[in-house]
């Protein structure tokens, strides 16, 4: 009995390896990516097309019957980039991987490809390989977009803010004498307006900044220190507050000191939104687990409005309508999912808003 059970397991093996093994299986993946992607032989120095899959020939408009047997650079490669193309060949014959940022002729023109080359030998000695097609267009469009409109809206915004802020304090000082009510409260609403302004331009310039920054190889910062130095600063700043620490002697988190910018951005977000006289905010800390830590900010306003919770969650699309108030809660996702974290909202014991930010625990040595 135990050499036929043998016997099947070994049977049962062989099928799964034979089954591990067919070669289609590679032909299915290949038919399913969104990446373009060629199948090639190297003839006389040069790549002829041996097969494509569904997403090249959607990209690049050739039926595959038009471009099996045509060398690839024919098909893709505009005459002016001939050279480049075929500095990348000689890699390939030398059996060396290519991996560069390419443009190249499609179907609706000029696109920016991220291009992968992988070159093989077969058994008879024969230079194969595939040619792989990340499509990066859009992408680095809307990155160039943001960056000149970044760049541009927060040289204006800053140079305008603080001309208004000049006017405005100029003519309050004309009008001090005035005790008419709604005189007052235009006054009011134009201290708070400019302020608004002002806390927008320096939120756009730190998520800038997010945006430039490199992330060491292994990060690693002490979160207590530098959770207790932005409540005394914001405690300094709105008196009226109350802000209450509950944390470990130490919380060592793999991030940077960029993170007390989130800290200072959720700190102060949970008192100047607090209608209270006197708001109260309370960091808490600590490890949910042998791999990662979080630091939560409760305060007993009246909460985060669902709409910029699911937008800043992405249950919900950003339209015209539905973007979020401000840069604020951005700026605390940006910078936590910068070390591969997450922020969390939830309702606190006071009723008010808790916002969670989970970071993975750092395990190295100092």
């Amino acid at each position: 009995m135990n050499g036929s059970t043998n016997s099947n397991e070994s049977d049962t093996l062989e099928e799964t390896v034979t089954a591990v093994a067919d070669p289609r299986r590679f032909d299915h993946l290949i038919g399913h990516l969104h990446d373009a992607v060629v199948e090639f032989v190297i003839d006389d120095g040069e790549p002829i097309v041996t097969d494509v899959n569904p997403a090249f020939v959607d990209l690049f408009g050739y039926d595959r019957a038009d471009v099996v047997g045509k060398p690839l650079n024919e098909c893709v490669v505009p005459s002016w980039l001939e050279a480049e193309a075929t500095a990348l060949d000689e890699r390939t014959v030398a059996g060396k991987v290519n991996y560069r940022r390419v443009r190249r002729e499609t179907a609706d023109g000029l696109r920016e490809f991220l291009y992968r080359g992988i070159p093989y030998e077969t058994d008879d000695g024969n230079c194969r390989g595939f040619a792989v097609y990340t499509d990066l267009t859009e992408a680095r469009r809307n990155q160039s977009r943001v960056d000149v409109l970044n760049r541009v809206l927060r040289h204006n915004l800053r140079n305008k803010v603080t001309l208004v802020a000049g006017c405005v304090e100029g003519l309050l000082e004309e009008l001090e004498d005035d005790a008419d009510p709604t005189v007052e409260q235009l006054s009011e609403t134009a201290r708070k307006s400019v302020d608004e302004l002002r806390a927008l331009a320096r939120e756009a310039g730190e998520l800038q900044r997010i945006a430039d920054a490199s992330v060491p190889d292994d990060p690693h910062v002490d979160a207590v220190p530098l959770a207790r130095s932005v409540a005394g600063q914001l405690g300094r700043h709105y008196p009226g507050g109350t802000i209450t620490i509950d944390l470990p002697e130490t919380l060592e988190v793999a991030a940077t000191d960029r993170l007390e910018v989130a800290l200072e951005s959720l700190l102060e977000n949970a008192i100047v939104h607090n209608p209270s006289d006197d708001p109260r905010v309370r960091i808490e800390g600590g490890y949910d687990c042998e791999k990662w830590a979080f630091l939560a900010v409760a305060d007993d306003g009246p909460g985060i409005p669902p709409v910029e919770r699911e937008v800043i969650t992405g249950e919900s699309e950003i339209t015209e309508l539905r973007h979020g108030s401000g840069l604020g809660l951005w700026l605390v996702k940006w910078t936590v999912e910068t070390f591969g974290g997450e922020i969390v909202f939830d309702t606190s014991r006071a009723g008010g808003s808790r916002v969670t930010i989970r970071l993975q625990r750092w395990n190295g040595e100092a």
